[in-house]
């Protein structure tokens, strides 16, 4: 029998463009050679320009599909997204609680690309309080990481990266990767921090679209990585790479954001083949 591939559960709500949510961590977790096991928290009516609409699941029904399977498979790591209510939160909560030897990696999405809301203070404050404490390593934007270190907003303005790191850190969160998309530099800066500090900052080109789902691509690409046995460290460069080169290859299927490629090596492959 075929031994199975590393296996990764996921949580996430259904975006219907494949942009981002559960489509994109399947995308991903997939190309990486994982088996992505998705558990539905939420749908949404959204396409590339936005969001239309926002239903919750009830969390009995998250719980159960994350339990049976967690009973059934070895789980080699999980993958968190959009949660959608305190109730899916707690859920979540007490998952990571029962199963603290499997790799934990959030993906604190607030807002959508196009900038509709997810999550209320509230749901941020029991992130810090609920979910922090079981995380193995957050990948916040450089915006969300503020928001999530502090609640004063004016606080959040002067704050740089290396003291909202520090401060989740203080939450609970073993290892923190901020991104650096939002900040105003002429590369993009991506800080890995852990229980020392600062472990490795990599640089990437600046490109110039407006992209749906990058957050998604690279913290299942991280998680990827880890459930395939890599340390920490290098688990996150080669996460960055491959998410730099999905929003290099991007494409525009609509009439809004563009797309990550997540099959990009696919793609190329078989262009040079056509070509030879």
């Amino acid at each position: 029998m075929t031994q199975a591939p590393p296996i990764i559960l996921v949580f996430a709500g259904n975006d219907p463009s494949a942009g981002a949510g559960l489509a994109a961590d399947v995308l991903t977790i997939s190309s990486l050679g994982c088996h992505p096991l998705p558990v539905v928290t939420a749908v949404t009516v959204q396409d590339t320009t936005g969001m239309e609409d926002f239903l919750v699941m009830e969390a009995d029904w998250v719980s159960d599909q994350a339990r049976f399977l967690l009973e059934d498979m070895q789980i080699a790591a999980i993958k968190v997204g959009v949660l959608g209510s305190m109730e899916n939160l707690t859920v979540l909560a007490e998952i990571a609680a029962d199963y603290p030897d499997i790799p934990l990696i959030l993906d604190p999405v607030f807002a959508t690309g196009s900038g509709d809301e997810f999550a209320d203070d509230e749901m941020i404050s029991a992130m810090r309080e609920l979910l922090l404490p079981h995380t193995t390593i957050l990948t916040p934007n450089s915006l969300e990481a503020r928001r999530l270190a502090s609640d004063d907003p004016d606080e959040q303005d002067g704050m740089s990266v290396d003291e909202a790191a520090l401060r989740i850190r203080q939450f609970g969160s073993e290892f923190v990767l901020i991104t650096g998309t939002h900040e105003n530099t002429p590369a993009v800066s991506n800080a890995l921090f852990g229980p020392t500090g600062r472990v490795r900052v990599d640089s990437w080109e600046r490109l110039p679209a407006s992209y749906h789902g990058s957050g998604c691509t690279l913290a299942s690409a991280v998680a990827a990585f880890l459930a395939n046995g890599m340390e920490m460290s290098q688990a996150v460069r080669e996460a960055q790479d491959y998410t730099w080169h999905t929003l290099k290859n991007a494409y525009r299927p609509g009439m809004g954001q563009f797309i990550p490629d997540r099959l990009f090596w696919a793609r190329g492959k078989g262009e040079e083949e056509k070509g030879a």
